[in-house]
């Protein structure tokens, strides 16, 4: 079947196909500790290739053979959302262009590396703020999949609010634009004949028999969240309809996304940085709260525990402004304000509750000297990298997001689940809206350590929830965290975000097992006997 699978493919696209051992090994991994091996790796050169593969694919599931679609950027997803057993649509190889660039909007490929456009954009004094930490070595088709954010979404929010309109192949190979349309359009499109027509007919009938379902969902009083799809967002007050921002942490379980165009926003490099010092978790967490009044572009904090790992693995890394005893918390602090007046007012606002409630800090605005700060929350890398004897820090509870409020309280909650477990702790993450990120050391060549991977995740989401949470921030639910989304939204939510999903994917070719449709069981099968991610080893990630 894969033989017949790969010369059809190769005879009727442009771009290259693969089934060498090798390939299929190196795209059987992405940054999760889950494993799952495709059958065909193929290469699209544009759109064109794109529509090919699903209108296949959707033509052998018509016959009853139904073989998976997954769309893969560099393979940084930490919870298995880039691995399929089917076809490996891989983006980066071809599709990485930045189409247009005007003052305020880009519209490029999704195969294009976020730092790439970065770079592009900073020429231009603009930039696009929800970058994750892994922007070096990361897709934006990746961001747009997940609905990504980082350091700056404290103040500038997520992928989903800078994106404009997609260009997003249909399961059954239609290409189709989404973007806001208003009543008159969306009856337009309601009256097409094709697939697109038939899905703003089902999705909005199912919205309007559904509202007061959808609406539980803005009962999350988190400050952003990719978990399960984002259904009431479609739909506004006036009518207004966009399938943009459900297809938007979709990760490709809706359609295939082939184009975007972004919103951008003013970029300053000279900001103000300002580092603090904490001996308590709970004036940590006040300060939390009376930083975001003022309106900070960045507010990531590390614990302890963190520093005194790289203390004893790698003391050279840390900086003199840094010494024993360690503080309970660092946190970052940033500024960017495109007013000198603005930056220098807000400052002087976070001095005061500094001296209020941190026993030290420090402000600066030389680059070298922010430089040195930003090395510190930085140190989060060296967790993930590095292995201690045979263990290993594993993402599987790596993005839970609170009302900032809670910020405390998750991380008091934290240390006492890894301490139920005898594991070391060190937490990081943005604590201005409450995700935090945490990895424990495990051994999965242990059979022992294989099976506490679920019980360990189990507790932690079962905290989340309790604190009215949601299972994913901004790393999306994937396969690790898709049993969890019936715990995060309850059943009646979780049970529309089926009949959405059948609605755009009625044969289930679109990455099946992502989101939806996967259990513990099958989760733990997946489990790899051994972690790495060899495939960034030319990079030293961010996280």
């Amino acid at each position: 079947m894969r033989d017949k699978i790969s010369h059809y493919l190769q005879q009727h696209l442009t771009g290259e196909v693969m089934t060498s051992k090798d390939a299929l090994d190196y795209f059987a991994t992405d940054a999760s500790i889950l494993s799952l091996r495709p059958k065909v790796v193929v290469y699209p050169r544009n759109s064109n290739d794109v529509r090919k593969i699903a209108r296949f694919t959707w033509q052998l599931a018509e016959r009853g053979h139904v073989i998976p679609v997954t769309a893969r950027g560099k393979g940084t997803d930490q919870a298995g959302a880039a691995l399929g057993e089917g076809i490996m649509v891989v983006f980066p190889a071809h599709m990485n262009k930045i189409l247009e660039l005007d003052k305020e909007q880009v519209t490029i490929q999704p195969g294009i590396l976020y730092s790439k456009l970065e770079q592009a954009l900073h020429t231009h004094y603009r930039f696009l703020p929800p970058y994750p930490s892994s922007i070096e070595f990361s897709t934006v088709g990746g961001a747009l999949a997940n609905n990504a954010s980082g350091e700056k979404t404290v103040k500038y929010g997520d992928t989903r609010k800078y994106t404009k309109s997609l260009s997003v192949v249909l399961a059954n190979g239609e290409l189709i634009e989404t973007r806001r349309l208003n009543k008159r359009e969306l009856s337009k499109k309601k009256g097409q004949t094709n697939f697109e027509g038939e899905i703003y007919r089902t999705l909005d009938g199912l919205i309007d028999d559904n509202i007061h379902v959808i609406e539980k969902m803005n009962q999350l009083t988190v400050t952003k969240n990719s978990a399960g799809f984002a259904m009431n967002k479609i739909k506004d007050s006036k009518g207004g309809f966009d399938l943009t921002p459900l297809i938007v942490g979709s990760q490709g379980t809706l359609g295939l996304i082939t184009q975007a165009t972004l919103d951008t926003e003013s970029y300053n490099p000279n900001t103000t940085l300002c580092m603090a010092y904490f001996d308590d978790i709970e004036k940590a967490g006040q300060a939390v709260m009376k930083l975001k009044g003022i309106g900070p572009s960045v507010m990531e904090v590390i614990d302890e525990h963190l520093l005194d790992f790289v203390e004893h693995h790698n003391p050279s890394q840390i900086p003199e402004v840094i010494s024993k005893p360690f503080p309970k918390v660092i946190m970052l602090v940033e500024f960017d304000d495109l007013s000198e007046t603005a930056q220098r007012k807000n400052t002087k606002k976070a001095k005061k509750v500094f001296d209020e409630l941190a026993y030290e800090y420090q402000v600066t605005k030389e680059e070298y000297e922010k430089d040195m700060l930003w090395r510190i929350r930085h140190f989060a890398a060296s967790i993930v990298w590095q292995n201690v004897g045979v263990t290993k820090a594993l993402p599987f509870i790596e993005d839970g997001v609170v009302p900032p409020e809670k910020f405390s309280q998750y991380v008091d909650r934290a240390y006492k689940l890894f301490a139920k477990y005898n594991l070391d702790v060190a937490i990081w993450g943005h604590a201005g809206d409450g995700n935090l990120h945490m990895q424990p050391f495990l051994d999965l060549s242990s059979v022992g350590d294989r099976q506490r991977v679920m019980k360990i995740a189990d507790d932690y989401y079962a905290i989340i929830e309790e604190l009215g949470g949601s299972s994913s921030g901004s790393h999306n639910d994937g396969r690790m965290r898709a049993p969890y989304l019936p715990d995060v939204y309850g059943k009646e939510v979780y049970d529309l975000f089926v009949k959405v999903k059948t609605i755009f994917d009625p044969y289930g070719t679109l990455n099946p097992g992502v989101k939806l449709f996967t259990d513990k069981k099958l989760i733990h099968k997946m489990i790899r006997k051994s972690y790495s991610v060899e495939h960034l080893y030319d990079h030293m990630p961010r996280t």
